[in-house]
């Protein structure tokens, strides 16, 4: 895979995010319009002149191919729905960037939503018990009783992404000696980024005595552990470097690119838990934008819990294999800290928009409209999407300029 060097570069020209959180009475599909209306208004564009469209949804479906007819979109050169969990929009961002490379479109806009809450719904019942747990770990969608394998992880209680994730955790605690400390470090961190996050749902500074005190929900992990249920949506728009010269914002471009899908997941001796496809989709977007991990300024990784957090700070290289417990617990990635991660407060503070939230933050912070949590360098960001219980990755590796 080679690096990009023709005049169809592709570049992230514009970002559209709504209103997130506890927002009811509208529909995954109305936030998805809307988000694609606010991304295509930031690039300076015309929704006329869009010809491609890819959609993802999460629990609550209502996006996919229809989304065309809400947007009174006409002769796209592209439409599809796609689906890889949390690592869903990194693929799209990448397909993206491969469509407008090639000249199949010109202009693709990528888009997010969701509305699983309900008003006297908890947050905690749309992704909760009686759902089969290999049905993806971002989106464990409730369908008939499973059997076999899946049988049995029903009938001792595992029942959903909460479970198995926490099997992931405790695996990489027993191998490592990692503690539910560094856990707390990496939830304490992140909230303190949110504090200057105007999106972030939780603003509200912890403590890791805060972290210690909130209520068990699988054990290693507690509730500040987990990440948050918000509805809304996010959507981006890719084109072509030469394009976004006469555009509104700052292009951003997208400098490589990788996914790994490990299809592993329950197989005897596996390394489930201690490795994940961050270890090899890092590496190779990292080569192909032809930088290394030391030239990353800003890191957005997926942390739909604390410990994935910890898990992909050591398969990108950030720090040795079974070291990544001491590493957040150093205080390296808070504000102060010396890698700037998860700078909006990531899905633990910020919101949940799958893999939609590194990716809006590494954009804003790309771009230096970070605002009191802007962060110096901003030249070079990398960001991962996760999903499927660590079954599917994506990373991209995002720069102000082209090289």
């Amino acid at each position: 895979m080679g690096r990009l060097t023709d005049n169809r570069r592709p570049v992230i020209a514009g970002l559209g995010l709504t209103e997130m959180g506890p927002v009811y009475g509208r529909s995954a599909a109305n936030f998805a319009t809307e988000a694609v209306r606010l991304a295509v208004a930031d690039a300076g564009l015309q929704l006329s002149d869009v010809d491609g469209l890819l959609t993802s949804n999460g629990t609550s479906g209502g996006v996919g191919l229809g989304l065309q007819r809400d947007l009174g979109l006409f002769d796209l050169r592209i439409l599809s729905e796609v689906q890889g969990f949390g690592s869903t929009a990194g693929t799209m961002v990448q397909f993206a960037s491969m469509a407008v490379q090639s000249g199949m479109a010109e202009v693709v806009a990528c888009v997010f939503a969701d509305a699983p809450l309900r008003p006297g719904r908890s947050a905690g019942d749309v992704y909760g018990n009686g759902r089969r747990p290999d049905a993806g770990g971002d989106r464990a969608a409730a369908l008939p009783p499973a059997t076999g394998w899946g049988g049995l992880l029903l009938a001792t209680g595992v029942v959903g992404a909460n479970t198995l994730y926490a099997l992931a955790a405790r695996r990489h605690m027993l191998r490592y000696g990692t503690t539910t400390d560094d856990f707390g470090a990496v939830a304490v961190a992140q909230r303190a980024w949110a504090a200057d996050n105007p999106h972030a749902q939780m603003r509200e500074p912890i403590t890791l005595e805060d972290h210690r005190g909130s209520r068990w929900i699988a054990d290693p992990f507690r509730k500040l552990d987990c990440c948050l249920v918000s509805n809304g949506g996010v959507a981006v728009v890719v084109t072509t470097a030469e394009r976004a010269r006469s555009l509104a914002q700052p292009p951003v471009h997208v400098l490589g690119w990788a996914q790994c899908h490990p299809g592993r997941l329950f197989d005897r001796d596996e390394n489930f838990g201690i490795v994940t496809g961050a270890a090899r989709s890092g590496p190779e977007a990292l080569a192909m934008a032809g930088v290394k991990v030391g030239d990353i300024d800003v890191a957005e990784l997926y942390d739909c819990y604390t410990y994935t957090v910890l898990v992909s700070l050591e398969d990108y290289g950030f720090c040795v294999k079974g070291e990544g417990g001491p590493f957040v617990a150093s205080g390296a990635i808070g504000p102060g800290g010396r890698l700037k991660l998860n700078t909006g407060g990531g899905q633990l503070s910020s919101y949940y928009m799958w893999g939609m939230t590194p990716l809006s933050e590494a954009i804003i912070q790309v771009r230096g409209q970070g605002g009191g949590r802007q962060v110096h360098p901003h030249d070079v960001a990398l960001v991962s999407g996760n999903g499927g219980i660590l079954d599917h990755h994506a990373t991209i590796v995002l720069g102000s300029s082209p090289t």
